[in-house]
C-alpha cells in the first residue's frame, strides 16, 4: 500500500492574471452562445491554460455544456459548480496529473455517463492507494468565506462544515471526492461506496487503512456458477447478443 500523503494547496490559483481573466470571458461566452463543449486548452492556447489550476465558480452558467475538454490540464482542483452542469455528458481531465480528488457536487450531473480520468493520480487508487491528506490538519479552503453543504445545499461557514473523503463511481471511474457536510443527517445520505475501497466516509490520515490490492481483486471476482457457464455456452453457440446482457448480469452479482 503507498502511504504517501501530499499536502492540499488552497488559493492555488492567479484570479488577476491574463490567464484566469480570458478564461472567465471564455466561459461567459460559451454560456451565451448555448454551446455543447467546452474546451478551453483550445480557446487560450497551450499557454495560457498552463496557469490554469482551477475553474471558474461560473462554471454552473454552462447549463449546456455536454462535452468538458480538460485533456493535459495543470488543475489542482475543480470548484463545487461542476454540479450544475446539468447537461454534462462527457468528462474529460485525462493526464491532468495534479488532480487528485474532485467536490462531491459532481454525482449531481445525472447525465455524466462517460468520463477519462488518470487514476493513477488519485488519492485511494486500487493500485496504488494514494493516501487521503487528513482534513483535520489541512482542510480544503474554496473561493469565498462561506461554503455549501454538499447534500442539502445549506450555506454556513467553514467553522460548522464537516469534511469527509469519500470514493464513488462517477461516468465510467471511481473517484475520491470530497463532501462538505453541516450536519450528522447529511452524513448519513452519502451513498455507500463501491467494493474494494473504503467503506464509508472518512478523513483521511497515514493511519487510514486502505484495502490492498489483492482484497480490490478479491472484491470485484466474478463469481461464475455452473449454471451461469451453461447458459454462456448455448448463447455462444448461436451468437446471439443475449450473451453480452447474461455476462453483464453476472458481473453485477
Amino acid at each position: 500500500m503507498n502511504n504517501r500523503i501530499s499536502r492540499i494547496e488552497n488559493d492555488v490559483q492567479d484570479r488577476n492574471s491574463v490567464a484566469w481573466k480570458r478564461l472567465c470571458d471564455y466561459v461567459d461566452k460559451v454560456a451565451l452562445e448555448n454551446r455543447e463543449e467546452f474546451s478551453p486548452l483550445e480557446e487560450l492556447g497551450p499557454d495560457l491554460f498552463s496557469q490554469i489550476h482551477t475553474l471558474p465558480e461560473t462554471i454552473s452558467k454552462l447549463k449546456k455544456v455536454k462535452k468538458l475538454w480538460l485533456y493535459g490540464s495543470k488543475l489542482k482542483r475543480i470548484p463545487p459548480e461542476i454540479g450544475e452542469m446539468e447537461s454534462l455528458e462527457y468528462f474529460d481531465p485525462y493526464t491532468s496529473y495534479d488532480l487528485h480528488w474532485f467536490p462531491y457536487e459532481i454525482t449531481n450531473c445525472r447525465n455524466l455517463k462517460d468520463s477519462r480520468v488518470s487514476t493513477r493520480a488519485l488519492y485511494g487508487n486500487f493500485k496504488n492507494r494514494m493516501g487521503f491528506p487528513r482534513l483535520t490538519h489541512n482542510p480544503v479552503r474554496y473561493f469565498g468565506a462561506t461554503v455549501k453543504c454538499s447534500v442539502c445545499k445549506k450555506e454556513t461557514t467553514y467553522e460548522h462544515i464537516n469534511q469527509l473523503w469519500i470514493s464513488l463511481c462517477v461516468g465510467t471511474d471511481i473517484l475520491p471526492l470530497l463532501a462538505n457536510l453541516c450536519s450528522g443527517e447529511c452524513e448519513e445520505k452519502l451513498p455507500k461506496p463501491p467494493k474494494g475501497y473504503v467503506q464509508s466516509p472518512h478523513k483521511g490520515g497515514a493511519d487510514l487503512k486502505q484495502p490492498t490490492y489483492g482484497e480490490w481483486l478479491e472484491a470485484n471476482a466474478v463469481k461464475l456458477t455452473v449454471e451461469d457457464l451453461e447458459k454462456m455456452k448455448e448463447l455462444k453457440k448461436d451468437k446471439s447478443p443475449k450473451l453480452l446482457k447474461l455476462i453483464r448480469k453476472i458481473w453485477e452479482k
